[in-house]
């Protein structure tokens, strides 16, 4: 793709004029290094998150290959983190009484992962059927009993299935909408599936928390866009969907689960979808005034890290990172810290352990290396989990470990 001065909107095609941030040249967040190749260069790719002013999609550049990132293994597993595994059983409980699922109903995952929610509803007797790129997560899922197709989800997959008699009763997808390079065709396949009163599900992370609290270490190359409800449901409109409710999730720093029908069903406006669109009016985000002024707030993020960082080195204490995140490494990155500042990461995924992280080079470990070294401070990376890390350390907390997160701005415990 050639760079002209302004890129195009990737699903309105409108000129892209107006900056959200400008996160400079970074490493893919998910590319592990192997210890053996420290110090060799790696691949970095411009980090720029556009707003269009026609769809309102927030967007980087689209300057790295899908396949690069999400084919063969891919290092995120689901089925790592308490919290989210039981978010994910309370959804299936949820949808299995809303639209009275049972042995003669389907239910379709986009971006299954390794079958941590088709478990759920296989678990009651709902037959399932798992959508997923990546080959090695894939197979996790075989392994516990849900059926998994290795493929991109696309309209042409989409069509296939139809063509096959599929009829999902629902079908869901939780962080992957902003994952996707071409959206459109993406959103005309659950188009294309849904039929009468069917529904689709999609949680994504809510672009207005994004900017109300700094989140901007939840941009990186993986992430093409940053999605409000008001992109959303043009996007969804563009393919014969509508909107009906939206429900606030306290997941991924505070997520929406949009739910969507054919324009054609039965399903009625419901409270949520009201409360959400006048959120967004309030917060400007169908003006550019809504998103300027974010870079001088990242900007004072970064300051506050190095200041934090440098006081603790002057004051000969150590610090290690907890949870070898892809935000973590757009935080690490953007700010410039490497090993000199930080001594270690841990993380419990066996799959991330013993390789560096991408762009800082600092060692992951795995979680009993706080035991075998104990720091002065663990800066939390994903602080979406900083409650449930805090209390999975608190022996270390009670020797005096005190607990660090970037964003919005730093904050120690005592």
């Amino acid at each position: 793709m050639t760079h002209s001065a302004s890129p195009k909107c990737r699903s309105c095609g409108a000129p892209l004029t107006l900056t959200l941030v400008d996160l400079g040249m970074q490493p893919l967040a998910n590319s592990y290094v192997p210890m053996a190749n420290a110090g060799k260069p790696e691949a970095k790719y411009p980090l720029h998150a556009r707003v269009c002013e026609s769809c309102w999609l927030v967007q980087v550049d689209d300057v790295v290959p899908a396949d690069a990132i999400f084919h063969g293994d891919y290092a995120y597993f689901s089925s790592f983190s308490e919290s989210w595994l039981a978010h994910c059983k309370a959804y299936a409980s949820k949808m299995t009484d809303e639209l009275r699922l049972n042995g003669q109903s389907l239910v379709i995952e986009i971006a299954s992962n390794d079958g941590y929610l088709l478990q759920y509803f296989k678990g009651v007797g709902i037959p399932v059927l798992g959508v997923e790129p990546s080959g090695n997560t894939a197979a996790a899922a075989e392994k516990r009993g849900v059926p998994t197709l290795v493929e991109f989800w696309t309209e042409a997959l989409a069509r296939r299935l139809y063509d096959e008699g599929k009829r999902p009763n629902l079908i869901c997808s939780a962080n992957v909408l902003a994952h996707v390079p071409d959206i459109n065709d993406f959103v005309r396949g659950v188009s294309r599936l849904l039929t009468g009163d069917a529904v689709y599900t999609v949680e994504f992370p809510h672009l207005l928390n994004l900017i109300r609290l700094v989140q901007f270490d939840t941009i990186y190359h993986e992430h093409y866009s940053y999605l409000s409800l008001l992109a959303v449901e043009k996007i969804f409109d563009a393919a014969g969907l509508r909107v009906f409710d939206v429900e606030e999730m306290p997941t991924h720093g505070g997520s929406l689960r949009v739910y969507a029908c054919r324009k054609e069903a039965s399903h009625g406006e419901r409270p949520g979808l009201a409360k959400v669109r006048a959120d967004e009016a309030a917060a400007k985000l169908d003006r550019a005034e809504g998103y300027q002024g974010f870079t001088a707030r990242v900007e004072a993020v970064r300051e506050g890290l190095l200041d934090f960082l440098t006081s603790a080195h002057h004051g000969r204490k150590t610090v290690a990172a907890y949870g070898a995140a892809a935000k973590g490494n757009t935080l690490l990155n953007y700010c410039g810290v490497g090993a000199q500042s930080i001594t270690y990461c841990v993380d419990r995924n066996p799959a991330k352990q013993k390789t560096l992280l991408p762009g800082s080079g600092i060692p992951v470990f795995d979680v009993d290396e706080l035991q075998r070294r104990p720091p002065d401070f663990i800066l939390i990376l994903p602080w979406n989990l900083k409650a449930e890390i805090i209390d999975q350390l608190s022996d270390l907390g009670l020797k005096g470990t005190r607990f660090v997160t970037a964003v919005p701005n730093v904050s120690v415990t005592a």
